[in-house]
């Protein structure tokens, strides 16, 4: 069974930047895309980038300009880049394949 392992997360300051990282333990991303979604407390857990199996990219519009999402198929990781980070960013940020969810990284944005 394919697991997926998110890093990266952290604290920093508003303006600065993150990348994250979601390595999965199999070759599934070029088959099904891979998903980056965020939820802050007390809200619902909302998109925030995706690319397709095929690579076209698609953004929340929150985070559209901001963030960058890539996947490495040889590697079998996916990657959120994550710039000009606000306050309103600070959430744990879950990635997302198929019907395989990861445990989540905390990205706190503060100063």
């Amino acid at each position: 069974q394919v697991h997926l392992v998110e890093s990266g997360g952290g604290l920093v300051q508003p303006g600065g930047s993150l990348r994250l990282s979601c390595a999965a333990s199999g070759s599934i991303f070029s088959a099904y895309g891979v998903g980056w979604y965020r939820q802050a407390p007390g809200k619902e857990r909302e998109f925030v980038a995706t690319i397709t199996g095929a690579g076209s990219t698609f953004y929340a519009d929150s985070v559209k300009g901001r963030f960058t999402i890539s996947r490495d198929n040889a590697k079998n990781t996916a990657y959120l880049q994550m710039n000009s980070l606000k306050p309103e960013d600070t959430a744990v940020y879950y990635c997302n394949t198929h019907i395989l969810w990861g445990q989540g990284t905390q990205v706190t944005v503060s100063s």
